[in-house]
């Protein structure tokens, strides 16, 4: 592959003896790999005897940056007279830390630019038979004090970003160093479990989601053992996950399940309707000719993960429910499994899902039918605009007699997602045993857990992949990295507004903490908007708050940044009144706020609703984020922030209460949403 180089910029060695140490100059070192033949998903890192390269630490070591396709480079600055560095390269998996793979052959030498001996290749022995080859080059030039911090100035002027009317949308700052400034007032001497308050008294995620789904129009005749206990009925969520090749004898097993969606048929101006339905899984996977592929980094070395396997269609559709209500529209969630547990009663054991069964057929279908035909009377009568069927919808019949009976009143779109993870199936089944009212009053939990694993089997032995009209397909995405959405025949707002979701959610367990920021002058002064500075009390509260991060948080750190989308509801021609001077002068305008707060926008201001349509994009970042997230904003903005996370309607987020120098911390996961609440101070 040739030989590695050792040069400067004019390519002649450098004498750091002839002058360059008397001027001043410092030596700019760039470090590169080669390789055009490389096929790993191995990144090249450089590791040494100084501390800046991880004092032979392979955990510390510095990760090279790719230049090319086939180059990678690490830059650095030294001084000429710098000691001698001895090195090595080594290479890590591109998401892991093991295992580490270092170079063969004795240390490499780093003295005043150059390398001592021949810059050899980098040989890689990856097993016995598989050696990965890298042409090492090094590159010295001298440059002075002035050009590098003129360099630095260009990077800090170049970390600006755009501005809208010479204000800037985002803005990037350094991470804060916490506890520099330790003042006692500001410390929080206790844990932080006490200064834990209560939540409000929604309690929407003690509750199985199915249940919070909608109810019978006419009500049902039949059973309802079980189900007067079961909407608040929570077993443990801790779960063991055993060894999942002890726990699956199937090679190559996929669990599936298809949602779709159904729009209303559109007359005049009107456009109304999604339906998401889905199935249950199965072993197989079609892919259609005319289907449109959007990868998404897929990478072969990564594990795949989704969401609940057969049974996290509820999980799903709830939080596409919260979704669609939060951005205004008229959304309802009509859940198969409730219909059956109020008609057939709640304890059914596997055989009646079976598809040999006729009389559990019948039984299903006839729910399956009811429920159809109260979401579609909703969207008529109702003027509803997306309805979410959930069911297992895993065959082409039961899939073709949604259609027919959708026809000329709304339009289906079928989601489907698909797993691949063995430990993921087993983790979320026993969720499904430890939550569905379908098992709470089954005291054996193995008992439940093979009568469940029986049951999927039912599903699988008749199980068709989706293939017919508009779908969705979302494989191995649940983790928010790797995976594939897969559409077809997908058109319009609303569906593509939908398919954006679900390429940014994910169920990665992580905090987001809201909170206030410290009081202002403002908020003394009983005034709104503004960008006021913050009052004494408030700046203990952000030393406090500081305090609490640090603690919560551990070891995360991050930039901070300033988003516009954030600001305070704008109050246009009131900012800075109080509300008893708005009475006051400007009559009309408060009467109309009264009214409907919701709707109400300031005269050359904004609406709670305008509010929430910029805060979309906040949405979608933080439901995309893997690692935690700290919000500091403004009363109006974290309301409706708040409302997202624990679904509250739109009427009430003029009216939700975030009070001052509290936490709100939401808890994400594959359990759903948790809520705690830390008051720091009075």
């Amino acid at each position: 592959m040739g030989t590695g180089s050792s040069t400067n910029s004019d390519n002649t060695l450098l004498d750091c003896d002839q002058g360059d140490d008397r001027e001043g100059g410092q030596l700019y070192i760039s470090l590169k790999m080669e390789n055009y033949k490389v096929k790993h998903d191995l990144i090249p890192h450089v590791y040494g005897s100084v501390p800046l390269v991880g004092s032979w630490d392979t955990t510390k070591a510095l990760s090279m940056q790719r230049e090319s396709t086939s180059t990678w480079e690490l830059s650095f600055v030294v001084p000429p007279n710098h000691e001698t560095l001895d090195f090595k390269f080594l290479l890590k998996p591109k998401y892991s830390s093991t295992p580490c793979v270092v170079e063969d052959g004795a240390d490499r030498l780093l003295t005043r630019g150059t390398l001592q001996g021949d810059a050899r290749l980098a040989l890689f022995k990856l097993n016995e038979e598989e050696v990965l080859e890298y042409k090492v080059l090094i590159k010295a030039d001298r440059v002075s004090p002035f050009d590098l911090a003129a360099s630095w100035r260009a990077y800090r002027e170049n970390l600006r970003p755009s501005t809208v009317r010479g204000i800037p949308d985002i803005s990037i700052n350094p991470a804060p160093q916490l506890g520099v400034e330790n003042c006692s007032s500001a410390s929080l001497d206790l844990d932080l479990e006490h200064y834990e308050v209560p939540t409000p008294e929604t309690a929407n995620s003690r509750v199985y989601a199915a249940n919070m789904t909608e109810t019978p129009r006419f009500g049902i005749a039949g059973k309802t053992d079980g189900l007067e206990s079961a909407s608040h009925f929570s077993k443990g969520l801790e779960v063991t996950v055993p060894d999942p090749a002890k726990t699956f004898s199937a090679s190559g097993m996929v669990e599936t399940k298809s949602i779709g969606m159904v729009s209303a048929m559109q007359k005049q101006d009107s456009h109304r309707g999604l339906f998401v339905d889905r199935g249950v899984g199965s072993p197989r996977l079609a892919k259609l000719p005319s289907l449109s592929n959007f990868p998404i980094d897929h990478k072969s070395d990564s594990d795949p993960k989704v969401g609940l396997p057969a049974r996290g269609k509820t999980f799903t559709a709830a939080k596409l429910t919260r979704y669609l209500r939060w951005l205004g529209h008229d959304t309802k969630h009509f859940n198969v499994g409730k219909y059956r547990r109020l008609k057939h009663g709640a304890n059914q054991s596997a055989d009646f899902f079976r598809a040999d069964n006729p009389e559990g057929m019948e039984a299903r279908n006839e729910v399956a039918a009811l429920a159809m035909e109260d979401m579609i009377a909703w969207m008529q009568e109702g003027g509803g605009q997306v309805g979410i069927f959930d069911a297992t919808n895993s065959t082409s019949r039961r899939r073709n007699m949604l259609m027919k009976m959708a026809e000329g009143n709304c339009k289906i779109i079928f989601l489907e997602t698909i797993c691949t993870d063995r430990q993921i199936i087993e983790r979320n089944i026993r969720l499904k045993i430890q939550q569905s009212p379908d098992y709470a009053e089954e005291a054996d939990f193995e008992k439940g857990y093979q009568d469940f694993r029986t049951r999927l089997d039912n599903y699988e032995k008749v199980y068709e992949p989706v293939d017919e009209g508009s779908y969705i397909k979302v494989i191995d995405m649940a983790k928010g990295q790797g995976g594939q959405i897969q559409v077809n025949n997908i058109s319009g707002y609303l569906p593509g507004r939908i398919v954006f979701f679900l390429v940014n959610t994910h169920l990665t367990p992580r905090p987001i903490l809201l909170t206030r920021h410290g009081q202002s002058q403002d908020n003394v002064r009983g005034r709104i908007g503004g960008d006021t500075v913050i009052s004494d009390t408030g700046e203990i509260y952000a030393k406090k708050l500081a305090n609490f991060v640090e603690k919560r948080l551990k070891n995360e750190r991050a930039a901070s940044i300033q988003w516009r989308a954030l600001d305070e509801i704008n109050a246009g021609v009131c900012d800075g009144m109080s509300y008893e001077e708005i009475k006051k002068n400007m009559p009309e305008e408060y009467e109309s706020r009264k009214k409907d707060k919701l709707r109400y926008r300031y005269p050359r201001g904004e609406s709670y609703l305008d509010v929430i349509q910029r805060l979309e994009p906040v949405i979608i970042e933080l439901e995309r984020q893997r690692a935690p997230v700290v919000v500091v904003s403004h009363q109006a903005v974290l309301r409706a922030l708040y409302a997202y996370f624990a679904d509250r309607p739109l009427k009430e987020i003029p009216h939700i209460e975030v009070p001052l120098h509290t936490i709100i911390e939401i808890q994400m996961g594959v359990t759903g949403v948790q809520e705690k609440r830390y008051k720091l101070m009075d």
